[in-house]
């Protein structure tokens, strides 16, 4: 006989396969009842059609012991004809049909309908009284299972903590979920004899799903009927097991977009070193727009850095995501400001003047101009590299010099940030020939890049080679 502990494992074991071999499970509420009569052959294979992995399924208990699908107790909404399930034989209540022609039907006949079809699986919730009626449900809906081997496709859920119960010891390796419409019913007792959870969306947070998480338990969210598909833009920045949605369809499109991401939590202070402002969207993975944006010289905290197509996001806030490009670490911010609001300029005196596409690549998109300064649209940090966005491409700042700007530009001085640093940390690469009383000896810095003074063509200064030795080209 197969011990209790023994079971107990089976089922952490599924949980933690769960957990880490799939992404989140999208579940059609009554199939799609959006495109089909809920609960009817034709709206379980849109469902699927669609992407779903399970649809949920509504069983009340007839007269004769018969599992019938049906959210409602009376009939009358999905029918038009008033039958209440647990006052009627089947064989009445399967001559009611809904609008597209099809029967009620008993949760045998699903079975028997997708017995082929291993990947048509089911969501049961139990339909009970408060005081735990149908007394024999858990019971028939077992023989169910075991009649036609749907042990591994199908799962549990029900407001009724007795019906859970009742599921724990007569079927404990499947798996089981709490519904929940407030989180105060949620606790140990309950979580005790569960798998997980299914919530309100209106009342699940990112701290409730890690809680859970932490304890083991799987989480899944669901809505009334009148649900939006706009909600889909919020609850997928959630790490979330699953959704009972009536657009399964939607639900799969955002699951597949969020399976092809990569996700880092972090923990961190930016500012946002760019002219240009930008747009905060709702996710990064259909980027529809707030009404905030991203402002120059903007500071944020960060907790989470996504990248879907190629492109990298920053979450700035609840449900509030912008392009990453031009956050900069709050350790970088007093050396970066010295360039926001400057200009760059090529004179020949570096290797190359090569544009790319972006920071760090290998993607060439064009050359910069020689003696045409360009501002500096945005910065980006990259390493110990910096990089700088001028109009036709990225730029690694060693390869140009600098002309710091003496006036406010968007909330900065460069000229001020400049002096402002330690002499040690200010820029080597000013452009002399705009800057020139940056020219001036210091006493406490060494000369460097010599090769930019060597081939430096600046009619104001005047190396004299009237030594012994050429010095400056032994440096």
């Amino acid at each position: 006989m197969i011990s209790k502990s023994f079971q107990i494992f089976k089922v952490s074991l599924a949980l933690l396969i769960f957990f880490f071999a799939s992404g989140f499970t999208v579940i059609g509420h009554r199939g799609d009842p959006i495109n089909a009569p809920e609960e009817t052959f034709e709206s379980i294979n849109k469902a699927f059609d669609e992407g779903a992995d399970y649809v949920e399924l509504d069983i009340h208990v007839s007269k004769d012991n018969v599992l019938v699908i049906s959210h409602d107790r009376d009939l009358e909404r999905v029918t038009g004809t008033s039958a209440i399930v647990s006052q009627h034989n089947f064989s009445e209540l399967s001559q009611l049909t809904q609008k597209n022609g099809e029967p009620i039907h008993s949760l045998n006949q699903v079975f028997e309908h997708y017995k082929n079809n291993p990947k048509a699986k089911f969501l049961i919730e139990t339909k009970k009284t408060k005081k735990g009626n149908p007394q024999n449900m858990e019971e028939l809906l077992k023989q169910a299972i075991d009649q036609y081997g749907m042990q591994d496709r199908v799962m549990f859920h029900s407001f009724s903590t007795k019906s859970l119960q009742n599921e724990a010891e007569l079927m404990p390796n499947i798996l089981r979920i709490f519904i929940a419409g407030t989180i105060k019913r949620v606790n140990f007792e309950v979580l005790s004899y569960v798998t997980g959870v299914n919530l309100s969306s209106k009342i699940i947070t990112p701290e409730i799903i890690n809680t859970m998480h932490f304890m083991g338990k799987t989480i899944y969210a669901w809505d009334e009927m009148n649900e939006s598909p706009q909600k889909w833009n919020t609850l997928i920045n959630m790490p979330i097991d699953g959704v009972v949605t009536n657009y399964p369809g939607t639900g799969n499109e955002y699951r597949e977009l969020k399976d092809k991401s990569k996700s880092e939590a972090l923990n961190q202070n930016v500012y946002y070193m760019s002219t240009k402002s930008e747009p905060i969207y709702e996710n990064p993975y259909r980027l529809i727009k707030t009404k905030k944006r991203v402002n120059p010289l903007d500071g944020y905290h960060i907790t989470n850095i996504v990248k879907v197509n190629g492109e990298k996001y920053v979450q700035v806030g609840e449900n509030q995501f912008a392009n990453a490009t031009g956050f900069n670490s709050e350790y970088s911010l007093s050396d970066l400001r010295q360039y926001f609001g400057a200009k760059a300029i090529y004179r020949n005196q570096q290797p190359n003047n090569l544009l790319y596409q972006e920071p760090n690549t290998d993607v060439i998109s064009n050359r910069l101009e020689a003696n045409k300064a360009e501002r500096i649209l945005t910065i980006q940090k990259v390493g110990s590299q910096t990089w700088l966005k001028l109009k036709d491409g990225w730029i690694n700042a060693k390869n140009v010099l600098i002309q710091l700007n003496p006036n406010n530009y968007l909330g900065n001085n460069s000229e001020e940030s400049y002096e402002s640093l330690p002499k040690g940390q200010r820029l080597k690469n000013i452009d002399l020939l705009e800057n020139i009383s940056f020219a001036m000896p210091t006493n406490d810095q060494s000369v460097q890049n010599a090769d930019l003074i060597r081939d430096f063509n600046n009619s104001f200064i005047n190396f004299s080679e009237n030594f012994d030795s050429d010095s400056i080209n032994e440096i």
